[in-house]
């Protein structure tokens, strides 16, 4: 059976950490953001984490 190619898009978006989690970019938080407390704005900035239950299907996207 070949090897599954990377899903360019994916890899693109994700990020795997040296713990094997996988981290993103949340959205929203670019420009626009008047209109949202500063509290959302503050939580965008950092990354989120991927949940356990998709973390062993987006590794082998990846």
């Amino acid at each position: 059976m070949p090897k599954q190619k990377t899903h360019k898009a994916t890899k693109k978006v994700l990020n795997v950490r040296n713990s094997g989690s996988i981290t993103y970019k949340k959205s929203n938080g670019n420009h626009k953001t008047a209109k949202d407390s500063s509290k959302q704005v503050r939580q965008r900035r950092n990354q989120g984490t991927v949940s356990k239950g998709d973390m062993a299907r987006l590794k082998s996207v990846i």
